[in-house]
Parts: C-alpha cells; structure tokens; sequence
C-alpha cells in the first residue's frame, strides 16, 4: 500500500535533507595521511549582513587614507585598524526609491532588480555573489557554501512597505533569481553540517573506517534523499502553484546535496590544520540569549572555514526588518527595527547607537578570533576576504546611497587593510563583488549592475 504523507512531513523531510552534512571519512578516524592535503591554505571569502544600518554622523569619519578618525560605531574596531578597509561611496541603484527594506536584502548580495510580486514567483533579479563563487568552486569542498543566520524566514506581504513578500528579507544568498539558499538559524544543525553528528556502526568484524562501513553510511543518505524526491514528486503533483514554486526552490537545495554527495565520493586536495578548533557540539535547540546564540553562529562559521569544510559562506545578523528585542543592552527598550526609525529624537538616537555598537563588538570579536587562529606564518583572517555592511546608510530614513562597508582581512596577500577607500560617488557596489569574484578564482568580466573592477583595494 502506498504511504500517505502529509504537507508538513514532506517538508521536514526537505528540511533534513537540505541539512544532511557530508560525511569526512577522518570524522570516522581515517589518519590525516589519507588525505590528500593542499601544500598552502585557501582563500576563504564571508559575508556577513547588518539590518537596518547605521547612524550615518556615527559611522562616516574625519580624515582620509590611513589617517582617520575612529567614530562610535567604529570604536569597537580600533584595535583592528590594520586588519580592514573602511570602503566608501558604494551603492545598489536598483534599491533606490522602491522600499525601505525587503527588495533591498537579496540586492545586497546582487545588485539585482527585485521584482514586486505575490511571493509565489519571487524574482530577485539575480544570482548572489557568494553563490557565483559557490557554483564555480564550491565542488573543491565537502559543502558548496554555508548559509546562517538567526531570525526564522518571514511569510506574507508586507503591504504596508511596499508589497513585497517578506520572504525576500529572509534570505540573504540567492542560488537564482527565483530560488532562495535556506540558512541555518539552529547551531547543532549548522554544526552538524560540517560533521555529521553520527558515529559509524557497530558490525562485528569491520573496521569502522572500512569501505563497507563508509559505503553503507553514504547509501543511508542516498536513501534519504530518494524518500524526499517520492515525497516531493507527490505533494507537488496535488499542491497549489504557492506550493508548487516553494517546491521548486527546495528540488535545487536537494541537487546541492547530491552534488555533495558526488563530491564526496570523489574528495578534492584538502588545506588541514593542525590542532582542534575550541568548540564541541553545540547542545539541541536554540540558545537562551541573543548573544550566545549569534556568537555560537560565527564561530561555526570559523570552524567552517578552519576544517577547510567550505570557502564560502554567508550570516545574516538579522532579517531585513529585525524584530529582535534589545531589552537585555543598558537604557534600551524596544526591538532594533522598531528603533532604528528613532524620527531623530534624542533619546531614540542613543538607544539605535547602542544596538549598532553591539553588533560592532560582535563582529570585532569574530575578527579578533580569525586573527588569533594560525595558519603558518599567518593567520586564518589573513587568508580571508570578510565582507561586512547594511543594505541601508541611515536606517532612520532609509537612505541608499554610500553604503557602511568594511572589507576585513588580506585576501592572502591581494588586500592592503588599513585604510579609508574612496570611490567615485554612486560607485555599483558590484565593482567590489566583482573584484572579490576575481580573487576567488572567478574571472567573470562582469556581475550585476558593475561597470568594472573596484580598484584601490591592494
């Protein structure tokens, strides 16, 4: 008799599946020797987006060069000043004039046109930077890209800012126009991507690091993924359009397993560092505080990149329009989007400075920990590209133009941090993807709105 499956078993199974990590044989014991090691680290490359952006007067400094002054928001990277670049001037003219913020998230990453739709064809206009990467070299490790994150996607039309579909605020990392990549917002599931929280079976006799233990491991996440394609198959056949496009955009997160899975069957050379990255397997469900659980999610982020596990990953800090209560900072009462929209009140102003001055202690302290991580004669955050900022200048107004920027670290050896760069006014902020794309090995002579290679980086 055939099996009946409902609509939600159906996509939790999407769900497992998208998360199935890729199995190292060295997790099951296999000595470093069997690896077939690189001769030098790669370059790693991190976005890392800020909702709701900043107080312009506390952000954009005096000075010029090297030599500049370091403003509230800035203060907590004094310590870092040579570790980044304070970029300046860039912008996405499609975001301009349409919302304050939905259409503006997956146009960070873009520079894409985002389409006004009903959510069941969302269009974003463009495939995101780190998936460009992604798609390109992410078959040189065990996972493609990495997509984290805190706050769980939104659903509806927001019809009070726009008619967008809230969904376009969610994600950060768009493997096509139409198909949004899914974050991990659980840190045991996030970690449990780079390892697979499993150890091998015991069968009498066998080695677990045997091929017949490894092969029936592989074949226990082949099956998987057959029981999602049947689920899938049949929901879609009697599912709404709705449901049939939400499909749609799962089958490629499924493909990413699969190609992971070949992947793995045919493992590429792999950078391994000595020594054990200082976090153990986080515990199920969610952490008790905001800033445990954002810390928890950047340092699977490091760990990520340390195990050479992937090259390219992304965080969300929080949704476009951040609902996240601030209650627990000294003198701050509300959410973070409710306050960034301060109407310049004295009092508004200061609590908004406080929240975006969390989030710069935050990110200096996951600069500070690459940093300390070595690589040889350098160090983890040297041999990467770390790209922060907010789709918005002022969140207050809403404001699109001279986006807060900072690209941290020395790209091995391709960046001179240290410095304020200015471009041109109303430069396409897709020079810098462009110019980060050819870093990493992607030679495109273009990328979204770009009109050449952002210069002045090295």
């Amino acid at each position: 008799m055939a099996r009946q499956f409902s609509r939600r078993t159906i996509l939790r199974g999407i769900g497992a599946a998208v998360s199935t990590p890729w199995m190292e044989a060295s997790l099951l014991g296999a000595p470093k020797a069997a690896v077939d090691r690189l001769s030098e680290p790669p370059l790693r490359m991190a976005c890392l987006f800020m909702p709701n952006g900043v107080r312009p007067d506390f952000w954009t400094p005096a000075g010029d060069g090297e030599d500049y002054e370091f403003t509230p928001h800035l203060k907590p990277l004094e310590s870092l000043k040579n570790d980044f670049l304070l970029l300046e001037n860039l912008w996405n003219k499609n975001t301009v004039g349409r919302n304050g913020h939905w259409p503006k998230v997956p146009a960070w990453l873009s520079g894409g046109f985002v389409e006004r739709t009903t959510g069941g064809d969302l269009d974003t206009g463009g495939t995101t930077l780190d998936q460009m990467v992604a798609q390109r070299i992410g078959h040189e490790t065990p996972l493609m890209s990495l997509e984290l994150g805190i706050d769980a996607p939104r659903t509806g039309i927001d019809t009070a800012g726009g008619g967008f579909p809230r969904a376009l605020g969610s994600f950060l990392s768009w493997a096509d126009p139409k198909t949004p990549v899914p974050k991990e917002i659980v840190p045991q599931l996030a970690f449990d991507r780079l390892f697979r929280n499993r150890r091998a079976p015991v069968v009498s006799g066998l080695d677990p690091k045997s091929p017949e233990v490894l092969g029936s491991l592989q074949r226990d996440e082949t099956s998987v993924l057959d029981l999602v394609r049947e689920q899938a198959r049949a929901l879609r056949a009697k599912g709404s359009k709705t449901d049939q496009a939400r499909l749609d955009e799962y089958f490629e997160s499924v493909r990413s397993v699969e190609r992971r899975l070949e992947a793995s069957m045919k493992p590429q050379k792999r950078w391994i560092n000595e020594g054990k990255f200082p976090l153990d397997r986080p515990v199920a469900g969610t952490p008790a505080t905001h800033k445990e659980h954002l810390q928890l999610m950047l340092d699977i982020m490091l760990l990520a990149f340390w195990t050479d596990s992937t090259r390219v990953a992304t965080m969300m800090m929080g949704d476009a329009q951040s609902s996240q209560d601030y209650g627990f900072l000294e003198g701050v009462k509300g959410n973070w989007h409710g306050i960034s929209h301060h109407r310049d009140l004295p009092d508004g102003r200061a609590q908004y400075e406080k929240i975006i001055n969390w989030q710069m202690e935050q990110f200096a302290g996951f600069l500070t920990k690459m940093k300390s991580l070595k690589e040889g004669d350098r160090s983890l955050l040297d041999n990467s590209m770390v790209l922060f900022g907010s789709s918005l200048k002022c969140g207050n107004r809403h404001i699109e133009e001279n986006l807060p920027l900072i690209l941290a670290g020395r790209g091995k050896g391709t960046l001179r941090p240290g410095r304020r760069v200015r471009a041109a006014a109303k430069t396409p902020f897709c020079n810098l993807h462009l110019a980060m794309m050819h870093r990493m090995g992607v030679k495109e002579e273009s990328f979204g709105d770009s009109t050449g290679v952002l210069g002045g980086l090295a």
